[in-house]
């Protein structure tokens, strides 16, 4: 039984109409969430140090090498339901969080590498003058320290949703109540974007960016119009593009986003993803 069957029968079980169990559970997501491993715990990635990278591959970011964020160990994540991610093998993220923070969407200042399982890998030497690098606007070291993870499957449900099914909203919580505890984790994958800060989200900004170029080749279109279009577009975008990584950074002030297309992580075509910097404040 899937985690989307389990909720499905405690909520029919409780007397709530299937019609309305299913128009909720199409917003149902489950996304992998992963925290500072405890002394023991199984590792299913790190976070910060150097990465691993294959033999014969360079930094990533060329003459200007990008900070890496972490990695995570396919094989070792659980497995949660409609993230199709790969089923061994590494993940490793780069992002220079400021440079990125300018571009929107980006793809020259973050990066997603996958190693497959059985590629000859070594540890990466720090790039050249990395203890000269630091970012522009805050005194942060090119090269985090190295923390294990650990990591979890945990639900998520669009901030809309809470105020229309309340009810189905507080029996999320009672199957997966260790969900209220996501202030422990510092990285997850899939489920929905978090929204930081007081600058728009992901999908609203390209929601936003579509509409503006619908405008352009028809400057007619009514406010009401574009309002409608975006709000629509958006709902599109929500489906098509997943969270792939969503973390902190080492500044207070920046949060990273890597989106990804369903068919392009089908794909493991990482190359296509998409890198959105907020800011928090």
């Amino acid at each position: 039984m899937d985690r989307h069957e389990q909720f499905r029968n405690a909520a029919i079980d409780r007397g709530i109409p299937e019609d309305e169990v299913d128009a909720f559970a199409e917003h149902l997501r489950f996304a992998v969430w992963a925290r500072p491993a405890a002394d023991g715990e199984e590792s299913a990635g790190r976070m910060g140090g150097l990465p691993l990278l294959p033999a014969g591959v360079d930094w990533p970011g060329g003459e200007f090498p990008l900070p890496f964020i972490g990695s995570v160990d396919c094989a070792a994540l659980p497995r949660a339901e409609g993230l199709d991610l790969p089923a061994d093998g590494s993940l490793l993220f780069f992002l220079h969080h400021e440079e990125d923070m300018e571009e929107h969407p980006s793809t020259d200042y973050a990066r997603v590498l996958h190693v497959p399982a059985g590629t000859q890998t070594q540890e990466a030497a720090p790039p050249p003058d990395h203890d000269s690098r630091t970012f522009f606007c805050e005194s942060i070291p090119f090269v985090a320290p190295e923390q294990r993870i650990a990591a979890q499957v945990l639900p998520e449900l669009p901030d809309w949703i809470a105020d229309r099914d309340v009810q189905l909203c507080e029996l999320v919580d009672e199957l997966w109540p260790e969900a209220k505890n996501r202030y422990r984790y510092t990285l997850h994958l899939g489920g929905y974007c978090t929204n930081v800060g007081s600058s728009d989200g992901p999908h609203t900004q390209m929601s936003f960016d579509s509409v503006q170029e619908q405008r352009a080749a028809n400057p007619d279109l009514s406010s009401d119009e574009r309002w409608r279009l975006q709000r629509e577009e958006e709902q599109r975008l929500v489906g098509q593009w997943l969270p792939l990584a969503q973390f902190s950074t080492q500044s207070e002030v920046y949060y990273g986003c890597f989106l990804i297309r369903t068919e392009d992580l089908a794909a493991k075509s990482f190359d296509r993803m998409r890198s959105f910097t907020m800011f928090t404040e």
